[in-house]
């Protein structure tokens, strides 16, 4: 059996979503001084570095990546981050990640950042599917779709023509 994919978002489409995130990001935080951007290892790090870079484009804001390690097939599994929790505390932080399916990877990463006093805590995902099992949203989303179940959404970050698809 040969499974097709069909194009969510091309390169272009990608590049306008991840500038109005940071514009919405910007928004929210023109009052701090510093926000953290707290990027899902793999693409959800990709996203972050890319939403960092427009971020300094357009703001004075200053953006710190944060890279979070969550197993996402074990999600109980220790969490680590690249930056202590001393320097996200009483902060602004977005969690990132591409896309939001289940909603596993993002509740336990909310779960994580809880554990320090926050002066803000948002999430942030590309591609935002409809099918959660947990209680949780995303502030800021490139895209919304219904899929259903069997379909499986990738997002292509790195090269030099980003895309998203189901399949």
């Amino acid at each position: 059996m040969t499974t097709t994919k069909q194009i969510i978002l091309n390169h272009t489409e990608i590049n306008h979503k991840i500038r109005r995130i940071a514009y919405q990001i910007y928004e929210n935080n023109v009052n701090e001084s510093e926000v953290i951007l707290a990027g899902i290892d793999a693409n959800g790090y990709i996203l972050a570095k890319k939403l960092k870079s427009n971020l300094d484009k357009i703001s004075d804001l200053k953006s710190v990546l944060c890279k979070v390690i969550i197993d996402k097939k074990n999600p109980l599994h220790p969490i680590t981050t690249s930056i202590d929790a001393s320097d996200y505390s009483n902060k602004s932080i977005v969690l990132i990640d591409d896309v939001l399916n289940s909603g596993s990877t993002l509740i336990y990463g909310v779960k994580y950042f809880l554990d320090v006093p926050l002066k803000q805590f948002k999430t942030a995902v590309l591609v935002n599917r409809n099918h959660k099992k947990f209680p949780i949203k995303a502030d800021f989303k490139g895209i919304s779709l219904s899929t259903s179940l069997h379909e499986h959404v990738e997002v292509v970050l790195t090269g030099k023509e980003f895309e998203a698809f189901l399949r």
